[in-house]
């Protein structure tokens, strides 16, 4: 199946992978493409970005759906913003524009609360 992301610049999805026309250095993190795979994730989670270049996208979510093309197109945002520094993880921490938060069980701690991951009270998740 192919489509492109509508008139977001420089991301579309074809055949399962994500590109993104945003040039990066040779031997940067990413290579500006997204593998896109299909699993079972935690109930309410519908995608996920991953630093090492692939996205996940819940078995619940139908195949070719407006869903599956809205989160693609946000995950793909997430890779974006990883490929550009913007944004970053690792097990116990986010960092979003040089700033770094908490991580834990599943909850960031955003100027002092524990949120739950994923929640649109992120700056990094309103896109």
């Amino acid at each position: 199946m192919a489509f492109t992301m509508g008139s977001s610049k420089g991301i579309q999805a074809y055949k399962g992978n994500v590109r993104n026309k945003h040039k990066f250095k040779k031997g940067s993190k990413h290579s500006g493409e997204a593998t896109v795979i299909r699993k079972d994730l935690e109930d309410g989670i519908h995608g996920e970005a991953n630093n090492d270049g692939t996205i996940f996208i819940s078995n619940e979510i139908p195949e070719g759906s407006p869903l599956e093309k809205k989160v693609i197109k946000h995950e793909a945002k997430h890779m974006v913003d990883m490929k550009t520094g913007k944004l970053g993880y690792d097990d116990n921490h986010i960092k979003w524009n040089g700033k770094k938060y908490a991580r834990k069980d599943g909850k960031i701690n955003y100027k002092g609360k524990w949120i739950p991951e994923g929640s649109k009270d992120f700056p990094w998740e309103k896109h």
